[in-house]
């Protein structure tokens, strides 16, 4: 059976390389490659996929209308997905009990929970408030895979 640690070691194994797809409004499905990680939830604890999202991408305008997506993660032939709902906040996305400080740290938590490292965090807080970025959490409803 496959649960949310084999999810984190196979998307630990390809830094972080994730396929996520989202429904489209017609219902077809759009899909991306995004960097994602496996982290607690910042209100419930509960471990969740997270990621960053650039504002203004479709993937965002699909999640806002349409909470659910499935991300796949995988090294060799082994592979996980995690469908779930999504939990999203930004600064487009607000939610009550997250300010701007909470953001900013919950941005680089989901960013280093996805492998990423950087030598210079004011500069990367400055892209991710400059490109409106958010946080995106998958709360997993399903866990399923090949290993």
């Amino acid at each position: 059976m496959t649960d949310i640690a084999d999810f984190a070691r196979l998307c630990a194994g390809d830094h972080g390389l994730c396929v996520v797809s989202t429904s489209r409004a017609d219902g077809s499905v759009q899909s991306s490659l995004v960097n994602a990680g496996v982290l607690a939830h910042p209100e419930t604890g509960e471990q969740v996929v997270g990621m960053v999202i650039r504002g203004g991408t479709r993937k965002l305008d699909n999640l806002r209308v349409r909470s659910r997506m499935t991300v796949v993660a995988k090294g060799g032939w082994a592979w996980a997905a995690v469908e779930g709902s999504v939990w999203i906040v930004g600064p487009d996305d607000e939610v009550p009990g997250i300010d701007g400080e909470r953001l900013r740290l919950l941005l680089r938590e989901v960013f280093t929970a996805a492998g990423g490292t950087h030598d210079d965090w004011d500069e990367y807080d400055r892209v991710m408030a400059a490109d409106r970025r958010a946080v995106v959490l998958v709360v997993p409803d399903r866990i399923y895979g090949n290993g």
